[in-house]
């Protein structure tokens, strides 16, 4: 992978944080030298039902920080989750740290700007965030050199983020007997998503993989992290060889079968806000269904 920095003898302090409600896992990864750190993929808890938003998952990422006497320099989406809401700005106004996504955001908030009739007044040039990641873009956590690798497919702006030797792989990649994410949401592309997972498994084979998601298929107990290696070996959607035309045409049959998330509604309008809420004319917090629009 000479394109990327890549180096393994940096091996940050990775502590991962399960939220059972969304099957995700959110992390904190810190720089041992300087106690700084980032928080990747945070959650807000949401009681759809109700219309009821609550900061529990954020509020045990906060506190840790704040235990372990650590300084927040960022807070990474991987993309633009369909199944979660973030918490960036909330952990943002309690720690501070810069909230970073993916610059093909811009596409996401076009896409979905218009599915959810957004007025102007709803920017489509990615200003709600801080940073926006282009392929190969570094950043600092501490004393760490971080990157971004550009790995659409399951979305147009998913990005994996290389932090010394652990890499946290946003949807791109599921745990071995997980398989990987759909590819059929607007935008997604499941030839894109095997040529993504490629470049991901072109890293060192002894590199740390760290899930967004895990649902403990036939039953076993959820895990999160898996190497490359393994990933290689025996992946159950792209391990052994298989083929960039087998993954395409299995991925494409299997999405045909899937449902939409069930939070998929509130999760796109907030998260292609980094985090943020829409609000009515008054100002008053406001989500909006549309109707036969996804």
């Amino acid at each position: 992978m000479s394109e990327y920095p890549v180096d393994m003898s940096v091996v940050p302090e990775v502590s991962a944080h399960f939220d059972a409600a969304t099957n995700t896992i959110s992390y904190i990864v810190t720089d041992p030298a300087t106690r700084h750190c980032a928080i990747i993929d945070s959650v807000m808890d949401i009681d759809y039902a109700a219309g009821r938003i609550t900061y529990d998952h954020a509020d045990a990422l906060i506190a840790q920080v704040r235990e372990q006497g650590l300084t927040l320099d960022w807070i990474i989406e991987t993309h633009v989750h369909a199944d979660h809401l973030s918490a960036a700005p909330y952990i943002q106004q309690k720690l501070g740290g810069k909230i970073g996504v993916g610059a093909k955001i811009l596409v996401i908030q076009e896409t979905f700007g218009k599915i959810f009739n957004e007025g102007t007044e709803f920017q489509r040039d990615g200003s709600q965030f801080d940073a926006l990641f282009s392929d190969g873009d570094t950043y600092q956590i501490g004393e760490m050199t971080c990157f971004a690798m550009d790995t659409p497919g399951h979305t147009p702006a998913c990005m994996v983020h290389v932090i010394g030797n652990a890499t946290f792989t946003g949807d791109t990649l599921f745990m071995p007997d997980g398989g990987s994410a759909r590819a059929d949401f607007p935008g997604g592309d499941a030839g894109q998503l095997y040529d993504s997972i490629q470049r991901v498994l072109a890293l060192p084979d002894q590199m740390r993989l760290f899930m967004c998601h895990d649902y403990g298929p036939n039953g076993r107990d959820i895990q999160w992290e898996t190497s490359v290696a393994d990933e290689k070996a025996h992946n159950i959607h792209v391990g052994g060889g298989k083929t960039r035309d087998e993954f395409i045409a299995f991925r494409t049959a299997r999405d045909a079968q899937l449902t939409m998330p069930k939070l998929i509604i509130p999760s796109l309008q907030v998260n292609m806000r980094a985090g943020e809420v829409p609000t009515d004319k008054d100002g008053n917090p406001m989500l909006k269904v549309p109707v036969n629009g996804l």
